[in-house]
């Protein structure tokens, strides 16, 4: 098992949160929608007022190794209102490279985010995936969130969810 780090992104990683970026675009056969660039993250992200916020999850050379720290995993996400719930938070992306997947690194995102929001007296954790992605709908199931698909079908995206029970 490999010793992972998640902490808030700094300005200096958003080449690789782009490159992260890129990856899962590609995995979700959408790479031609990426048009942001690492400028734009920079300056949204890392201003007075960040539109976004980041968590990278970074590897941790063994004691002895030449190599530094490298970035295998992000989760990039945003506060939002709800007029019948107050503070939400929402989970825009997680993804982890698929060689570091299976050791809890995605969990540990997720449960960092899930302690911003109770931080920020948040309500609830969402986000979507799509719905032909069962390992990360299995992933988040089993951390205790509800499928809203059917409940809000007339106002939601694909496959929504909302991690409530990682709030408490």
């Amino acid at each position: 098992m490999v010793s992972v780090l998640i902490r808030e992104a700094k300005e200096g990683d958003c080449g690789n949160i782009l490159r992260l970026i890129r990856e899962l675009a590609e995995y979700e056969k959408l790479s031609d929608q990426v048009k942001i660039s690492e400028e734009a993250l920079r300056a949204d992200g890392f201003g007075e007022n960040p539109f976004y916020h980041c968590l990278v999850a970074e590897i941790l050379p063994a004691p002895g190794e030449p190599q530094g720290p490298c970035v295998v995993g992000y989760g990039l996400y945003y506060f939002i209102y709800s007029t019948w719930k107050g503070r939400n938070i929402y989970l825009e992306d997680i993804y982890v490279k698929p060689e570091y997947r299976g050791q809890g690194i995605g969990s540990k995102i997720i449960k960092k985010v899930a302690e911003v929001a109770l931080d920020k007296g948040c309500s609830q954790l969402r986000l979507a995936v799509l719905d032909w992605n069962k390992g990360a709908m299995d992933l988040y199931k089993a951390l205790g969130a509800q499928d809203l698909t059917e409940a809000e079908a007339s106002s939601s995206p694909p496959a929504q969810a909302v991690l409530r029970d990682c709030l408490h």
